[in-house]
C-alpha cells in the first residue's frame, strides 16, 4: 500500500472510531427542528461557563473512568497523578518522550493532536470548510490581516473531544498580543460546519508570530460547545519557540486555525489531496507536516 493509501486508510478509521452518541446527538441538535429551536440558548457563552464550573468540581470525577474506557485512552502515556476534576483529568500533561518535536527547525510543525484539513486561499481571498464558504476577512475580522495571508493557506486542526488537549507554538519567532474575537460556542463537529459558519460565528483568540523561517504566521485557537475556556500561557507579545506548550482547551473539541502567507512554507500534499476527498488526516504535536519554501 502506497503512503497516500495508508494515510488515507488510518484517517477514514480514525473518523469512524469517533462516531458516537455525541455525533448521533449534534446531527440531531443541528439537523432537526427542535434542535434548531434550541440552538441559540446551548451556544451561549453562559453556557459554556456553567458546563465548565460543573466539570471543575470534585464530583465530576465520577465520569473520568468511563471517558477513558469509551475512548481507549492509554493513561500509560500520561503524568501519573491523582485528578482534583473531570477538567483536571481532560488537559492531563501528556510525557514529553510520547510527542517528540521534529528537531528539523525548517519543519513546519502540527501544534497539536488532532485531524487536519488543508485549503489554498483563493486570490480573492475565498475558501471553503465543509461546504461552507469563508472570506479570510470574516475569520479574522480584519481586513489588514486578510491582506497578509491572501494566496497563502489555511490549515485547520480539528480536535476531537478524545484527543490531547494541549497545544504548542508550530514555528519560533516573536508573537503578538493574544486579540480576542468574542462570539458564541458552535460545536467544531463536521456535522455542524457543513451547516454553519462556524469558524466566523465562534468565540476565537488569534495571534501572529513573525518567523525568521515561515514569516508571518497566524495562529487562532476556537472554542466550541462546551469549551468555556481557552488557556493560553503567553498572552502577552513576546518572544517563542516552537514546539514550547501554547496553551490547553477545557473540556470538548476545540480548532486551531493556522493561516501561512503565499510560498511560505511546502505543506505535505496528502493533505490537501485528502482535504478535496472531504478526508480529515489524523496529525500529533510536533509532527512535521510541511517544510520551508525558501
Amino acid at each position: 500500500m502506497n503512503n497516500f493509501s495508508s494515510t488515507t486508510s488510518t484517517a477514514s478509521e480514525h473518523i469512524a472510531s469517533t462516531a458516537s452518541f455525541q455525533d448521533r446527538f449534534l446531527a440531531w441538535l443541528y439537523g432537526s427542528h427542535l434542535g434548531r429551536a434550541l440552538l441559540p440558548i446551548l451556544v451561549r457563552p453562559a453556557i459554556s461557563k456553567l458546563g465548565g464550573i460543573v466539570l471543575n468540581s470534585k464530583l465530576s470525577t465520577l465520569g473520568i473512568a468511563g471517558f477513558i474506557r469509551s475512548n481507549n485512552i492509554d493513561m500509560s502515556q500520561f503524568e501519573q497523578r491523582e485528578f482534583s476534576s473531570y477538567n483536571d483529568f481532560f488537559t492531563r500533561k501528556i510525557l514529553p518522550s510520547k510527542r517528540p518535536i521534529c528537531p528539523d527547525e525548517r519543519a513546519l510543525i502540527s501544534p497539536c493532536d488532532s485531524v487536519l484539513s488543508a485549503y489554498r486561499v483563493a486570490e480573492n481571498t475565498q475558501f471553503h470548510i465543509k461546504g461552507t464558504e469563508y472570506t479570510l476577512e470574516q475569520l479574522l475580522r480584519s481586513k489588514e490581516l486578510a491582506t497578509l495571508f491572501d494566496r497563502g493557506t489555511v490549515l485547520v486542526f480539528r480536535l476531537t473531544v478524545a484527543d490531547y488537549h494541549r497545544y504548542c507554538y508550530p514555528v519560533s519567532g516573536n508573537k503578538t498580543q493574544d486579540k480576542l474575537l468574542p462570539g458564541i460556542f458552535n460545536t467544531v463537529n463536521p456535522i455542524a460546519a457543513a451547516c454553519r459558519p462556524i469558524y466566523k460565528e465562534n468565540t476565537r483568540v488569534l495571534s501572529v508570530v513573525t518567523s525568521d523561517v515561515f514569516g508571518q504566521v497566524l495562529v487562532m485557537e476556537v472554542g466550541a460547545l462546551m469549551v468555556g475556556k481557552i488557556v493560553n500561557e503567553h498572552p502577552e507579545a513576546c518572544a517563542v519557540t516552537r514546539g514550547t506548550e501554547k496553551g490547553r482547551f477545557e473540556f470538548g473539541g476545540s480548532t486551531i486555525i493556522v493561516c501561512l502567507q503565499e510560498n511560505a512554507a511546502e505543506i505535505d500534499e496528502v493533505y490537501f489531496q485528502n482535504t478535496e476527498r472531504n478526508i480529515e488526516t489524523p496529525v500529533q504535536y510536533g509532527q512535521k507536516i510541511g517544510i520551508a519554501a525558501h
